[in-house]
C-alpha cells in the first residue's frame, strides 16, 4: 500500500466516510420513518414510500445490510487511515490514525448525518430505498448468515425477530394522544369530535340519560283535555306513553302522528286510539356502553329508548341527540345564558350549577376533573361526600373544588356555587 499516492489513499477515505455516511443516515431514516403516514403515501401511489415499506417489511434483514455496509466500510476506511498516517508519522501513525479517524467518523459519518436523518427521514429514507434494495439483493447471502445468527442469539433472550413484521395497532389511549397532539393538522372542533368519538367507550348509558323524574310523558289516564292539551304544547318529537306510572309504558308516540288525533278532536278521543298510534317501546340496559347503543338505535332504526336497571325498573330515557351531544356537542346551546340553564357563569370563577347536572356534562364544559366512577350526578358526588342531607344552605370542599349550596328541596341539592380552587 506504499506505493499508492497520498492524494489517492485520502481521497479513498474521504468516499468511505461519505459511503459511512449513508449508511448511518439509511438506518436512522428508515427507523423514524412514520409507518402510519407511510401507509398512506404507500397507498397513494408513492414509489419511495412503497420501496421503505418493502424494506421495513423484515426489519432485521435491513439492519442487516446496513450493519454489514458500514461496518465494512469503517473497517476498510481505519485500515487506509493506518497506512497513511504511518507514512506520514511512522509508527506513531496510528495512534494518530486512531484518534483522526474516531474524530472524523463520529462528526461526519455518525452524529451530522443521523441528525439530519432523524429530522427529515423521509427525504433521506426514500432516495436511500434505492441504493438499499439492491444491496439487499446482492448481499443476501452474508445478510442471512447474519441474520441467523442474531435471530438465535435473540431467541434466548425470548424475542422473535418476525414479531417486527406483525401491523402495528394502537391503543385508544396512544391514538387519542396521537389527535390531541396533532396540532394545526386538525381544526380544534375536528379534534373534539374524534376526542369524543374515542371517549364513548369510558360512557354508558347512565351517563347520558335523561333521569326518570325529568321525563315527559303521556299518561294516558289522565282527563282527555289534560293528554290533547300537552299534545298541543309539547315541544318534543317522541313522547312516552304509559298507564299511570312510566314502569307501565305501552309505546313511544311520535307527535307527527298526534297531528290526526289533534283534527279528530276530543269526541272521538280515546285510550285505544292513543295506543295504536304508538311504536313499540325500546329498552335499554343502564349499563350499555355508548359505542354498543348507538351500533343498536341504527340497527333497530331507533331514537328513543328507556333505560331500565337490574330490576326492570325504568330509570329514564336516552335519544339519539343525546348520544350525538357526546360526539358533536350540545345542538340547542345558547350563546346568551338564561335561567334554565345547567350551568351558568358568575363573577371570580364560580358558576352557579343544577344539582342534577350531569358530571360529564361539568367537566366537559368547564375542563374540570370532578370523579365520574360514582354518582352521575352533582348532587350525588355532594350528598356522598356529605353523607347526609344537609338542613340548610352550607359550605365546603368536593376535593379541589368550594361548594355553597344555594337552593335546597326536601331530597337535594337544587342549586349550588361551584369554584375550582387554585392548588
Amino acid at each position: 500500500m506504499n506505493e499508492i499516492p497520498l492524494g489517492l489513499m485520502f481521497g479513498l477515505l474521504a468516499l468511505l466516510i461519505v459511503i459511512s455516511a449513508f449508511f448511518s443516515s439509511s438506518e436512522t431514516s428508515m427507523m423514524s420513518l412514520n409507518r402510519y403516514r407511510l401507509r398512506h403515501q404507500a397507498k397513494s401511489g408513492h414509489r419511495g414510500a412503497r420501496r421503505a415499506m418493502e424494506l421495513l417489511s423484515r426489519p432485521d434483514k435491513l439492519i442487516g445490510v446496513i450493519l454489514i455496509g458500514n461496518n465494512l466500510v469503517n473497517i476498510l476506511a481505519s485500515v487506509i487511515a493506518g497506512a497513511v498516517f504511518t507514512q506520514l508519522y511512522g509508527d506513531a501513525g496510528v495512534i494518530y490514525a486512531t484518534a483522526v479517524l474516531t474524530f472524523v467518523i463520529l462528526i461526519f459519518a455518525e452524529v451530522t448525518p443521523k441528525t439530519i436523518a432523524a429530522l427529515r427521514p423521509e427525504k433521506i429514507a426514500f432516495p436511500a430505498s434505492l441504493v438499499l434494495r439492491p444491496l439487499l439483493w446482492l448481499l443476501t447471502p452474508f445478510v442471512w448468515l447474519v441474520g441467523s445468527i442474531s435471530n438465535s442469539l435473540a431467541r434466548l433472550v425470548g424475542v422473535e425477530a418476525t414479531a417486527g413484521t406483525e401491523a402495528e395497532h394502537l391503543a385508544p389511549e396512544e391514538l387519542r394522544t396521537v389527535v390531541f397532539e396533532s396540532g394545526a393538522l386538525l381544526p380544534s372542533k375536528h379534534k373534539g369530535m374524534l376526542l369524543n368519538v374515542l371517549d364513548l367507550d369510558q360512557a354508558t348509558v347512565e351517563d347520558i340519560m335523561i333521569p326518570r323524574n325529568e321525563v315527559v310523558g303521556l299518561d294516558i289516564e289522565n282527563s282527555t283535555e289534560e293528554i290533547l292539551q300537552q299534545l298541543t304544547e309539547s315541544s318534543y318529537t317522541r313522547l312516552p306513553v304509559y298507564e299511570g306510572d312510566i314502569n307501565r309504558v305501552v309505546g313511544i308516540l311520535h307527535l307527527r302522528r298526534a297531528a290526526q288525533i289533534l283534527r279528530d278532536g276530543p269526541e272521538t278521543f280515546s285510550a285505544d286510539q292513543l295506543k295504536s298510534y304508538t311504536d313499540e317501546p325500546y329498552f335499554v340496559p343502564e349499563a350499555t356502553p355508548l359505542p354498543t347503543l348507538l351500533m343498536n338505535f341504527q340497527k333497530q332504526k331507533r331514537r328513543m329508548g328507556l333505560v331500565v336497571d337490574e330490576y326492570g325498573e325504568v330509570m329514564g330515557i336516552v335519544t339519539l341527540e343525546d348520544l350525538l351531544e357526546e360526539i358533536v356537542g350540545d345542538f340547542t346551546a345558547s350563546p346568551v345564558p338564561s335561567e334554565d340553564e345547567e350551568i351558568v357563569a358568575q363573577s371570580d370563577g364560580w358558576y352557579l350549577i343544577e344539582g342534577g347536572t350531569s358530571i360529564r356534562d361539568i367537566n366537559r364544559t368547564l375542563h374540570w376533573e370532578l370523579p365520574t366512577d360514582g354518582p352521575k350526578t352533582f348532587n350525588g358526588l355532594a350528598l356522598e361526600h356529605l353523607e347526609s342531607i344537609p338542613d340548610g344552605n352550607i359550605s365546603f370542599y368536593l376535593g379541589n373544588y368550594r361548594v355553597e349550596i344555594v337552593e335546597m328541596s326536601e331530597k337535594m341539592i337544587a342549586r349550588a356555587r361551584v369554584r375550582k380552587m387554585k392548588k
